[in-house]
């Protein structure tokens, strides 16, 4: 077996000159399962180099032929007999289509800077060619990532890429023994803001003349002169000099102007527990969980940053102890992150293999509530429907009832049940490795316990569902909007019971999700004989108590009241408003038995696509069913399957219409049926969800 990993051209491997590259490069071979495997290749005139599977690529100099293309051939030269299985690129994008060419070598690119300004990357064409023809993707910040599909759809490719952020290791740090020792490690130039840094540092020295402040760093096309007794200022060193440097330091300051990819530096101030001062530019932020961020760079604000520190201890202990302890980007851990894509990659068990196939067999932990504790009595839920879809079309499922956990769970120590429900989940997936972690309003679930999982396992594809209502007009709606963009950002694709183009704010890949019936649930064919009821209606209150509560008003019950009254020799089974008590499980079941037609009235103006899951009840069990509209469900149906009205006067004389034709009402009611268990059912659903958030083209019906 034979990895490569080519460096940029002007990257120096030496242990005096390294740059952020080189560091990554030498620090995780160390760690890697398959090190003795590894081999480095790059161009540089120093003897010294960061390991011993260094292999320096010589080149003779020509007018004719530029110093990069004469480094790529001599490369392809040196491994053309012996291909490697594996080559890795960083931050050269223009390398790919050469090596491609000449050797038949699987191949992975890391992106360390924006790629829209690295050659080979810029353009969306050239970008495609790299998803098409590179076996991985890795960003080394969601900042780079993002810039890289700023023109392109991340779900279409959702599979082909990852985050491997750098890393360091973790020292052991007794935080009492920090010094008044204030850091700057970089370029010293305007782009990493050391000329407002410098300037702020002056007048923090004069005012603290028993601080010091150390300055790593220098930049022959800069000069920015500062001076202070206290002031030491070193030219650049090598790594683990800057690192004992760290574990001294209180105050670290990266006040950054350009857009950073991600920040080494930084990132090893937090391992070493220094309070971290930060402009929120690129990618500094994910460097650490507790930044100090200064959002305007000028010299008054950094300057009473860093006072704020030195005259309040408590403040600055703090933030030490949580950046040393929230640390977590260590070499073992982002080294197993790049081992299971070369794993995958080697075992030609390959994304596209993996991903793309319809027939693949998925393993899935599907979270959500199943409502274990109730008895069965809340058993007909969409929770449970879609997990039927998945385990019909033949995935493996881990089913993990979120609620239940946290109900059985609580304690003195964890008194909401979530610690250990996190716990739970993180260890499952680290001891199942499923292909998809999917969840249902799974809201216990942090985002830090997704971010990780994403981390360690780069092939695990996050999705989430969501059914309540997010219309501005409609109900809970802050409430809802908040809970179904918590963890937007950490899931892959976003599933929700509302058209995402009617959204009054942005939901990062969202797609429409219709409620699903299920043929083993929905199955009682209204449509065949006359019923004791016309009209069924019932609200779901009280779900988790199984009773109203008292006092509830809900304006629904103004519009049956309403209708009640124009509907004059029309029947009525209501449940859950005036009064009468909801019904659950077989009881409802029963209870809709005994009617003809329906309503389907959701809380709420009505928007685009959005119903409760009680339509999948409706339509599932042959009902004729009445919807607003608005609700734009003609996209799917036709008045030969489902009734559409425009207000109340209206509704009330279709119903009253149906009442009189039983004939056309069983007919219409019967088509809807089966349109809705074909297009519609859990096992459609389900595959829709598995074929969208893996990027398989699957034209669906309802798919607008």
């Amino acid at each position: 077996m034979k990895i490569v990993t080519l460096l940029p051209y002007k990257e120096d491997y030496t242990p005096r000159y390294s740059g952020a590259v080189s560091i990554h490069v030498s620090s995780l071979i160390k760690f890697s399962k398959f090190k003795k495997s590894m081999y480095v290749y790059g161009n540089t005139t120093n003897r010294k180099f960061l390991s011993d599977n260094y292999n320096n690529v010589k080149i003779k100099k020509s007018l004719l032929k530029s110093n990069n293309k004469a480094y790529l051939e001599k490369f392809i030269k040196l491994n053309i007999n012996n291909p490697p299985d594996i080559i890795e690129i960083h931050n050269r994008p223009s390398y790919i289509a050469l090596l491609k060419k000449k050797l038949n070598s699987k191949v992975i690119i890391y992106f360390h800077n924006n790629p829209l300004l690295l050659s080979g990357s810029k353009t969306k064409t050239e970008r495609l060619f790299l998803l098409e023809n590179c076996d991985y993707i890795f960003f080394n910040s969601n900042w780079t990532k993002n810039k890289f599909f700023d023109d392109i759809s991340e779900t279409q490719h959702i599979s082909k890429f990852g985050i491997c952020y750098q890393s360091t290791k973790k020292s052991l740090v007794n935080l009492k023994n920090k010094e008044k020792i204030i850091s700057f490690v970089g370029k010293l130039n305007s782009a990493k803001g050391y000329d407002i840094f410098g300037q702020s540092i002056v007048k923090i020295l004069n005012e603290f003349p028993d601080w010091k402040c150390i300055i790593v760093g220098d930049e022959p096309r800069e000069k920015h002169i500062f001076k202070n007794k206290n002031l030491k200022i070193y030219n650049f060193k090598e790594n683990n000099f800057v690192l004992n440097l760290l574990k001294k330091t209180s105050i670290f300051v990266a006040c950054s102007r350009w857009e950073e990819p991600f920040g080494r530096s930084s990132l090893e101030a937090c391992s070493m527990g220094c309070a971290t001062i930060i402009t929120n530019r690129g990618g500094l932020i994910e460097t650490t969980k507790h930044p100090i961020i200064i959002d305007s760079l000028d010299v008054y604000t950094l300057y009473k940053s860093i006072k704020t520190l030195i005259v309040n201890p408590k403040i600055r202990k703090k933030a030490q102890k949580l950046n040393y302890k929230s640390f977590y980007l260590t070499h073992e851990y982002v080294s197993n992150i790049i081992d299971s894509v070369r794993e995958k990659i080697l075992s030609n068990n390959d994304i596209k293999k993996i991903n793309i196939d319809k027939k693949s067999k998925l393993k899935i932990i599907h979270v959500t509530n199943f409502n274990y504790r109730y008895f069965g009595r809340l058993q007909y839920n969409t929770g449970v429907r879609i997990n039927n879809g998945l385990i019909k079309n033949g995935h493996n499922v881990l089913s993990l009832s979120d609620r239940d956990l946290i109900s059985y769970t609580k304690s003195f120590r964890d008194p909401t049940g979530e610690k250990y429900l996190n716990k739970l989940l993180a260890k499952t997936i680290e001891n199942f490795k499923p292909d998809l972690l999917l969840m249902g309003h799974a809201d216990r679930i942090n985002s830090e316990t997704l971010s990780s999982a994403k981390l360690k396992y780069p092939y695990l594809k996050i999705s989430q569902w969501f059914l309540d209502p997010l219309s501005k007009k409609g109900p809970d709606y802050e409430k809802n909007k908040l809970r179904v963009s918590n963890k937007s950002k950490e899931c892959d694709t976003t599933f929700i019971t509302t058209s995402p183009d009617a959204l009054d704010f942005k939901l990062k890949n969202s797609f429409f999700l219709p409620n699903p019936c299920d043929k083993s649930l929905d199955n009682l064919q209204n449509f065949r004989n006359d019923k004791d009821y016309d009209i069924f209606y019932a609200i779901s209150h009280g779900v988790h108590r199984g009773n109203l509560r008292i006092g509830k008003k809900d304006e629904r019950e103004q519009f049956i009241n309403k209708l009640v009254k124009k509907c004059d020799g029309i029947k009525f089974d209501l449940y859950g408003l005036f009064g009468r008590q909801p019904v659950w499980g077989n009881e409802f079941l029963n209870k809709l038995s005994n009617s003809k037609m329906a309503l389907n009235l959701s809380r709420g103006k009505p928007i685009k696509y959005y119903s409760s899951d009680r339509i999948a009840q409706l339509m599932g069990n042959g009902l004729l069913t009445f919807i607003h509209n608005d609700t734009k469900f003609n996209d799917f149906f036709t008045e030969k399957e489902m009734i559409f009205y425009k207000n109340i006067s209206d509704l009330s004389e279709k119903i009253k219409k149906f009442k009189r034709d039983k004939k056309k009402a069983s007919e219409i009611a019967k088509r809807g049926y089966e349109i809705y268990h074909k297009h519609f059912n859990s096992s459609v659903v389900s595959n829709y969800i598995i074929n969208t958030t893996f990027g398989i083209n699957s034209k669906f019906y309802w798919d607008k």
